[in-house]
């Protein structure tokens, strides 16, 4: 370490929030420094002081390139810093939560789903090794039933971690894995099983802790049970370590058991109502942690869900009851209260609630249980005490009594799930998932952490054994020098925890603190003495040193339980109590009591008991760490008897923030787990291994020419005894080499500084030689610059010198005529200014003058107005002085009058006055009187005056009134006058007004509509431009909308042809499927046809009925069954039915039907033995068989006649409805139709009374046979003539033997005796028989031809009453019209009529002219075939032979030009063809030569010819067996890519021929004159042709899943591993996984292997002559699976994600475009499929920094998903120092671009994938006529015609 403690070395220092920070040296450290002077990474300088006592050197920090390897132990420096800070940026920079710790494998829970456990990736990972593929529980799983398999050796996946870091989903995770890669999901899906215990489980083992609301209080092992095919078949759970103390007990922010809640959150309930459950605040076990309620989960409808689960697993609606009434009970208890009497004595208060539910729901009596719960048994020697107990003893005693029955409960329930979980198929072997906690300390450590890590150090125990065992086989393989380590040996206490155990096994008394501080204290180096606690030890584990308090440790350690209340539980009257104490009663271990509390459920039998009774009671009072010592020691026993594999859960932070990495708590884990033991383990020996062919690669920089020799090993021998000096730093295997820690980086380091100084000199020539080769460019330039520069310049100068001398004259007149201008402009200027400012001047003294007699005026006015101002002042200040004075005055005056008021004298004087005033008033008053009789006497007197003048002035009114009146009548008069003046004058006014107003408008008028005209012409003008524009508008509009329109077609056409392609991928998935059902049917008939085919004894005898409905269907029964399987999948073919439930629906229900036909079948077989069995007995008894079989014909017959009756009577029936209910016109006895119905009925009628006739005939004849017919034994000839007759498959044959048969029957001379001989008379019989069943079938086929006439002739009938009756309709129509109205409609009416006939007579003339040409062609060949065999005649007969020799018959052979394309071949050699041209024919042997498609054509010639003579059972025969034998040749030979594809070339050339030869338009297009002579003339074959279709569909379905299982192993290797260009990747180290090597060894596969395989599919496919078409699609599959394989790994591959491994695909790519180029198969749309694997190879080569990167990659990597992009971001890894990590913020701007992109979540690609195949139609130009058959096909029992 010291020597790279240099100047730049990056070290890791402590720090208490980072646990670890990164420094950088600032100086060369020398041995004896007591100081390093570092740079912190966040810009600060630290002085960092070394520890004087160890002088321990800061950790160094790796190279970059290590920094996010998969696995820890590949770290070249080995430390916790290391392992901390890879585990972080793989979690949080590359979102990597899986890396590989050596064997362990570390999960740190993201708290978010991730895409990362599909189907898809279970498939990636299965089968591969563990080190080939990205860390992953997939591999660790894969890994375990591999060795499984291979081993024979059952096995173990431990899980261990905190609680909430994620161990039971891991858990879940590989049995998913276990379920699907078995193959047996569907028969016994024991994930999905187990999965439904999950909330049992969880509801009574779970509860919240301050760490995780759903926290495991219990460790379970599930063991995965697998049969000899390693398919599962169970499963069987074991629990451990129960913490019971939790039911009596809850720390601060904690819950119970889940279940309590659940029971009191559904406490409503009607069911729950006997329960007399509360809210869980009421008791006593549920409150205390003050936490009831977990945010976001509802109790009740966990409850609901928990009540679901055990319904599933099989517990019933009365157990469940009992397990809440256990539980409700155990929650009443815990309310129980004591009082105390004194301090050694308590009760129970009398009928306390609780304890009477408490009895009431466990059935048990009250006073008994109230008295035990207050008193204790004491048994001694001789007597029996009973003996009270203290308050807090009874509460003890009541707690341990709920935690006892509780954990009875569990371990009951756990039972019955194992119940559900377990499979009756014996298991051969298991895979078992150990999900347990992981190490604790806390703040206060009690007996529960003490017995939790005590566990713990046995499983690390367990697990440094095993990894010690492992390292050493290693090295032993490897043969390398190494001491073997004794694991129990005085080694460090890292490496040995035997100590820790031993110490904690120690017994526990009274007085074991003081023992222990006695025996350990300064003796053992792992116990440690608190300083400031006499009550307290230490213990220095594995993981970290924890201090445990004694208190309360031998309390729980007993865990007593009073025998005597469990005997009371036992007598409960509740049935299911005592079934929960059963394992009490039968002396077995108990499992009730564990460490802390916790119980384990794994049982152990126990010894019998033999001797003292009192074994019974020392079962009871085992201690609780003895239970936990025996519970662990099964467990340690069952998990060394397996292969163990390790999972190491961590919990990333407390707060479930998703991918937030908090150090200390990763750490604390991480040493709690031992995952840094495993790490210190490693690197005390050899951790870097590398192969000499990776270190010769990687290394190759480091050595000279010289040193490079042909053994790789000797070369990497003595490179490396140059770069490290010492030897103990390495060590040479056999195959690899060892490293010890740090060495790896030490060779990186080299290695980077030798390609730092080649590339600094690279870079030196390099920039030399560019800016010699910049100096001479700019040299050139500039000379050439500088000669045009100095050209220019002259040519300027001579110009200048022109110009200046021109320049010189225009001055001086030019300067000359400035300067007098200048002068005139100043000289007027002058003038201007002077006279503005001379009035400037006088204006401003007048306006000074102005100003100044205007202040004198306001002076003047201002000044009054002061003096004025002043003046007022003084006067109102005068006045107010005076009237002050004055006011003084009269207060002084007015207080004098009030006090002269006050005196008498006053009053006096007031009265003498009043007396004088008053007279004189009196004498005013006398006066007035006298003056009013003088003033009313003078009223008097005016008064008659007055009236006088009145009457005199009223008669002088009245004369003016008069007068008045007249003046006024004149002054109407001169007003109306001047009325009519002044209306005269304003008519006058208002007729000029109005001419003015009218001129006016006239003008304005004018105005206007010369305004308008121009206004008029303007919009005009405008309207034209607007047309204009519109109309270029309307052009443009029309271009944008057909471009659109052309846009939208292309989209819909695009959509309709991914609609059709999806369409059509369903349908084939559905052939596909169905081909699977079929290919099943068909094993279970041929398993069913063995069964049949078994050989039996005795004759065999068709019953007669069997034999007469077989009459006309035996000949097409054998093809009806097996073309029932083809015609079948025309329905998918024409409804094209998604493949959805329904058709799985369908699908199911033909498994069934198969499945029915085998049962049936089988019953046919046990009725076939049962014949057998009674052959005998029917041989014995055949004459009373024949017998009733006789009896049996005759009834047939009068069956027979009876129809006959019966067609008759039907008959006569018709014929009175038709005289009777017709119309008159119609069926008048002279009407056409009634005269063919008539004829044609007698015709019936005749026809039937014939059979009748012969029927009765047939009848006497058989009467007088039964009597002359005697019993004969021996039947052997009648076959003979059986299978005479059964071979006339004429039915004038027939009929001839009949009639032959009738005349022999009319001879009565016969002599029966004389005719039975050797059985002639059975003989005749059978044959009889035989024509009996023929005349059966002819009169069945005429019944019902007289039934289809008789059903045409009344529709006939109806269709002419509808006529008539529209006729009638009609003419009612006509006659209520006018007359000529009715004309014009009868007119138009017939018109409609003709034309109506016109149509239908001009269609009936087109198909009769059709038919009359297609029989004029028939006759012409048949004629020109007559002509030429009569030719062929006359020319090898000579005239005598015609005239004098017989004719014989002779065979001529036919001429070449004569054969028309059809081979003719009998119905017997049918098989033989089959045989010889499908089921035998080898492509590898004989087909090589052949013509390709030769097969197909000459099957498509036999078909031509079975079509030429009309016979279409012989054609549906052939083509049924021809399918059924290709499907046969493809089961047999379906992994043989040669015959896969040349069937499904002679399937697809076979299916033209139907096409090309149908004579349908569509197809002849491509066709010869001759080619179109030789198309099928009688039968359509379209139905086979989809049936051919089909078959071709499976086939390449076929051929692809060959070519695909071919490729599979090389694609990975060949694409990914393989270095083709070779140095451009390097090779990074390795830990203890195994990597495959990209170095190619033999055996491995390369890119040319891929090439090779792909060259011989090519040349295969060619040579069989596939379509071109076809080829291209087989094509465009290969490399789609191609590019889907590699991109997978790719994405589970992060050593494959570097830019140099980016190079290599794309130059394995651009081979794989230069090999389509080079077979012409560019556009195949191959090239596409790799779309997706180019830019993936891109993405990894371009650069990944600023947002211009992120947009030209979001726009580059449009065939990608967004999932997929991020992943190849976070698995970017650097192989050199020179590149670098994608930031965490450039991944994010990715996903921020990205997020509105809709695409699929799914990260890899379906391999398995297959695209829609077509089959264009491609005509063959080959003339059937040409084709020549070798004989080496066997086919020289064909014919050509």
């Amino acid at each position: 370490l010291t020597e790279c403690q240099l100047y730049f070395a990056r070290v890791w220092i402590p720090d208490p929030e980072e646990v670890w920070k990164s420094a950088e040296l600032l100086k060369d450290y020398k041995p004896g420094d007591k100081v390093l002077l570092l740079h912190l990474e966040e810009g600060k300088d630290l002085e960092y002081r070394l520890d004087p006592k160890t002088k321990e050197l800061p950790h160094l920090r790796n190279p970059d390139i290590l920094v996010g390897e998969n696995d820890l132990t590949a770290l070249s420096y080995l430390h916790e810093p290391a392992v901390l800070h890879n585990l972080r940026v793989r979690f949080i920079d590359s979102k990597l939560i899986y890396t590989y710790c050596g064997i362990v494998l570390v999960a740190i829970n993201p708290y978010e789903q991730l895409p990362i456990y599909g189907e898809d990736i279970i498939n990636a990972y299965s089968g591969q090794n563990m080190g080939d593929m990205d860390p992953h529980i997939f591999a660790v799983a894969e890994e375990a039933y591999k060795q499984m398999a291979r081993d024979e050796r059952n096995q173990s996946i431990i899980v261990s971690g905190e609680s909430g870091a994620g161990k039971t989903v891991s858990a879940k995770y590989a049995m998913r894995y276990f379920a699907t890669v078995s193959g047996s999901a569907s028969e016994a899906n024991v994930e999905e099983k187990v999965l439904a215990s999950n909330p049992i489980m969880e509801s009574i083992g779970n509860a919240k802790t301050t760490r995780n609301d759903n926290s495991s209080r219990f460790g379970k092992y599930i063991e995965i049970g697998f049969d000899k095919r390693y398919r599962i078949i169970g499963a069987n759970m074991r629990t451990y370590l129960l913490e019971k103390s939790r039911v009596v007990f809850q720390a601060e922010e904690e819950r119970n058991y889940h279940i309590f809640y659940q029971l009191c959150a559904s406490a409503k309930l009607p069911e729950f109502k006997m329960l007399r459950l509360e809210n869980a605040d009421n008791f006593h076990y549920t409150m205390q942690g003050g936490s009831p309620v977990i945010e976001g989960v509802d109790d009740a409808k966990e409850m609901a869900h928990t009540r679901q689960a055990c319904t599933l697993l099989g517990i019933s609606e009365s157990y469940q009851m009992g397990i809440f009434r256990i539980l409700a009970g155990i929650l009443h208890l815990g309310n129980v209260g004591f009082t105390s009497r004194d301090s050694d004595s308590c009760t129970i208060p009398p009928k306390h609630e609780p304890l009477t539910i408490f009895c009431d729901l466990m059935g048990v009596d009250y006073e008994e249980m109230c008295h035990w719960l207050c008193h204790r048994k004491l048994a001694t020697a001789t007597e029996t005490y009973i003996k009270p107990i203290s308050k807090l003893q009874a509460t003890n005693a009541r707690d341990a009594l709920a935690k006892h029955i509780y954990a009875k409960l569990f371990n009951w329930i756990v039972d019955h799930v194992n119940q559900a979980l377990h499979s009756a198929v014996k298991q051969h072997s298991f895979i078992g998932v150990l999900d347990i906690y992981g190490f604790e300390t806390f703040e206060i450590n009690s007996f529960e952490q003490f017995c939790i890590n005590y566990a713990n150090e046995k499983l690390q125990q367990q697990f440094n054994m095993h990894v010690f065992k492992l390292e050493q086989e290693e090295y032993m393989k490897e043969q390398i020098p190494w001491t073997l380590i004794d694991f129990y040996d005085n080694q460090p206490y890292f490496y040995d925890n035997q100590p820790c155990i031993n110490l904690i096994e120690s017994k526990l008394d009274d007085t074991w603190a003081q023992k222990l501080y006695n025996t350990h204290l300064n003796k053992c180096a792992l116990f440690e003495k608190p300083r400031l606690s006499n009550k307290a030890f230490i213990i220095q584990h594995f993981a970290d040193k924890v201090e445990y308090q004694c208190e309360g440790f031998l309390e729980k350690n007993k865990d007593t339980v009073f025998e005597e209340q469990i005997k009371v539980l036992k007598s409960s009257k509740f049935k299911m109590l005592p079934e929960l104490f059963q394992d009490d009663e039968k002396a077995i271990s108990p499992t009730s009591a564990t460490s802390s509390g916790r119980i384990p459920l794994s049982r152990m039998p126990a010894k019998p008991t033999k001797g003292r009774p009192g074994q019974m009671a020392k079962e009871h009072k085992k201690t609780v760490g003895h239970q936990f010592r025996n519970s662990l020691h099964l467990l340690m026993e069952t998990l060394n008897a397996t292969t163990p594999h390790y999972v190491r859960c961590i919990k990333p932070n407390d707060f479930k923030f998703p991918f937030t990495f908090d150090e200390k708590r990763a750490v604390q884990q991480l040493r709690a787990c031992g995952v840094l033991e495993t790490i210190r383990i490693s690197a005390a020996g050899f951790p870097s291994r590398w192969t000499y062919q990776e270190f010769f690669s990687r290394y190759r920089v480091l050595m000279k020419q010289k040193d490079v020799l042909g053994d790789r090993k000797q070369t990497c021998k003595n490179v490396l005894e140059k770069l490290i000096v010492d030897q103990d730093k390495y060590q040479f295997g056999k195959t690899k080499i060892f490293f010890r820690a740090g060495q790896v980086a030490y060779l990186e380091k080299l290695r980077a500084d030798k390609l730092r100084a080649a590339c600094i000199r690279i870079q030196k020539t390099i920039r030399g030689w560019l800016l010699r080769k910049k100096y001479l460019r700019m040299r050139r330039a500039a000379i050439t610059v500088q000669r045009y520069v100095r050209g220019y310049q002259a040519r300027c100068y001579a110009k200048f010198l022109r110009r200046t001398k021109a320049a010189t004259i225009i001055q001086k007149y030019w300067r000359m005529y400035v300067v007098r201008r200048r002068y005139k402009i100043r000289r007027a200027a002058t003038i201007v200014l002077q006279s503005y400012l001379r009035g400037y001047l006088a204006r401003n003294r007048y306006r000074k003058i102005l100003r100044e007699h205007k202040a004198v005026i306001i002076q003047k006015w201002v000044r009054g107005w002061l003096a004025r101002t002043h003046y007022k002042r003084s006067m109102h200040a005068i006045i107010y002085l005076q009237c002050c004075f004055r006011r003084m005055m009269a207060k002084r005056e007015l207080k004098k009058l009030k006090i002269e008021a006050r005196s008498v004298e006053r009053y006096k004087k007031l009265h003498i006055g009043m007396e004088n005033k008053i007279m004189q008033l009196q004498r005013k008053v006398d006066e007035q009187n006298k003056d009013y009789k003088c003033l009313m006497e003078k009223l008097t007197n005016l008064e008659g005056i007055y009236n006088s003048e009145t009457e005199k002035l009223r008669s002088d009114l009245e004369r003016l009134q008069l007068s008045e009146e007249e003046a006024k009548i004149a002054t109407g008069r001169v007003l109306s006058l001047q009325e009519e003046i002044a209306k005269l004058r304003k008519d006058l006014e208002q007729t000029q007004s109005e001419k003015k107003c009218i001129e006016e408008r006239a003008d304005r008028y004018k105005q206007e509509t010369e305004q308008l005209v121009s206004n008029l012409k303007e919009e005009n003008i405008l309207l034209k431009q607007e047309k204009e524009a519109l109309n270029h508008r309307i052009v443009e509009q029309a271009k944008e909308m057909t471009e659109t329109m052309e846009k939208k077609l292309v989209e819909e056409t695009k959509q309709l042809e991914l609609d059709l392609n999806d369409e059509r991928l369903r349908y084939q998935n559905l052939l596909n499927e169905f081909s699977r059902l079929e290919e099943r049917y068909d094993d279970l008939k041929e398993e069913m046809t063995l069964m049949v085919n078994v050989p039996k004894p005795g004759h065999k005898r068709t019953d007669s009925t069997h034999s007469s409905n077989e009459s006309e269907y035996t000949f097409s029964s054998e093809i009806a069954e097996t073309e029932d399987i083809p015609l079948r999948t025309e329905e998918p073919s024409e409804k094209k039915v998604p493949l959805d439930m329904s058709l799985f629906l369908k699908l199911q229900k033909r498994v069934t039907e198969l499945e029915q036909e085998k049962q049936v079948m089988q019953d046919e077989l046990d009725r076939k033995e049962e014949q057998v069995l009674r052959s005998k007995a029917k041989e014995e008894e055949r004459p009373q068989i024949r017998g009733a079989e006789l009896e049996y014909e005759s009834l047939k017959r009068q069956e027979l006649e009876s129809e006959n009756k019966k067609l008759k009577n039907e008959l006569n029936e018709l014929r009175k409805a038709l005289s009777e209910k017709s119309a008159p016109e119609v069926t008048a006895p002279g009407a056409p139709a009634y005269r063919v119905l008539m004829e044609q009925l007698t015709s019936v009628s005749e026809e039937l009374d014939v059979r009748k006739e012969e029927v009765l005939i047939l009848r006497s004849q058989l009467v007088s046979q039964k009597e002359a017919i005697q019993p004969k034994n021996t039947m052997t000839d009648s076959t003979i003539l059986l299978e005479d007759v059964q071979k006339m498959k004429d039915k004038g044959e027939i009929a001839q033997a009949y009639i032959g048969l009738k005349e022999t029957n009319r001879s009565p001379a016969m002599d029966y005796h004389e005719l039975n001989e050797d059985g002639e008379l059975w003989l005749v019989y059978e044959g009889l028989k035989q024509a009996n069943r023929l005349l059966e079938s002819q009169l069945q086929s005429q019944k019902r031809n007289h039934e289809n006439e008789a059903e045409a002739l009344r529709g006939e009938i109806q269709s002419l009453k509808e006529e008539n009756n529209r006729q009638q309709q009609l003419l009612a129509q006509n006659l209520q019209l006018p007359p000529e109205a009715r004309i014009e409609a009868s007119l138009q009416h017939e018109i409609t009529r003709l034309t109506n006939e016109n149509l239908d007579l001009m269609e009936q003339l087109e198909k009769q002219d059709k038919t009359v040409r297609k029989l004029k062609k028939q006759l012409k060949v048949f004629a020109k075939k007559i002509g030429e065999l009569e030719v062929g005649q006359m020319e090898n007969i000579s005239p005598g032979q015609i005239i004098d020799e017989p004719i014989r018959p002779v065979n001529i052979p036919r001429k070449e030009k004569d054969f028309q394309g059809m081979l003719e071949y009998k119905k017997e050699d049918e098989q033989k063809l089959v045989k010889n041209l499908i089921l035998e024919l080898k492509p590898r042997g004989v087909a090589v030569n052949l013509i390709p498609g030769l097969p197909a054509y000459i099957l498509f010639m036999c078909v031509r010819h079975a079509d030429y003579l009309n016979d279409d059972q012989k054609v549906r025969s052939l083509l049924t067996s021809t399918i059924n034998s290709i499907k046969k040749v493809l089961k047999k030979r379906g992994d043989d890519f040669e015959t896969v594809s040349f069937w499904l070339s002679n399937t697809c050339r076979f299916l033209h021929c139907l096409k090309q030869y149908s004579g349908e338009e569509g197809f002849m297009k491509h066709n010869t004159s001759r080619q179109n002579e030789h198309c099928l003339t009688n039968f359509d074959l379209a139905e086979y042709r989809q049936v051919l279709s089909d078959l071709a569909i499976q086939i390449y379905q076929q051929l692809v899943r060959v070519l695909e299982n071919i490729l599979q192993p090389m694609i990975v290797s060949g694409m990914l591993e393989h270095e083709t260009i070779q140095g451009v990747s390097g090779v990074k180290p390795t830990g203890l996984r195994k990597r495959t090597s990209s170095i190619a060894d033999e055996g491995t596969y390369t890119l040319d292997s891929i090439l090779r395989q792909l060259n011989s599919f090519h040349s295969v496919m060619c040579q069989h002559g596939m379509d071109p078409e076809l080829i291209k699609q087989v094509v465009k599959q290969m490399f789609y699976i191609v590019g889907a394989i590699t991109l997978n790994n790719l994405l589970l591959r992060k050593d494959m994600c570097s830019w140099s491994k980016g190079m290599q695909i794309r130059y394995n790519v651009s081979q794989l475009e230069e090999w389509l180029r080079d077979k012409n198969l560019m556009n195949s749309g191959a090239k596409e499929t790799l779309e997706p694997l180019i830019q993936a190879a891109q993405l990894l080569q371009v650069k990944k920094k600023t947002d211009d990167d992120a947009e030209a990659i979001c726009c580059m990597c449009n065939a990608l998903t967004t999932a997929q992009i991020v992943k190849v971001l976070n698995l970017y890894t650097p192989v050199n120092e020179f590149e670098e990590r994608v930031s965490v913020s450039f991944i994010r701007t990715i996903q921020m671009r990205l997020r509105d992109r809709k695409d699929s979540p799914q990260l890899l690609m379906d391999a398995k994938h297959i695209f829609p195949v077509t089959f264009p139609f491609n005509p063959s130009s080959l003339a059937l006529e040409t084709i020549q058959i070798p004989a080496s096909l066997g086919l020289g029992f064909i014919s050509r015609v």
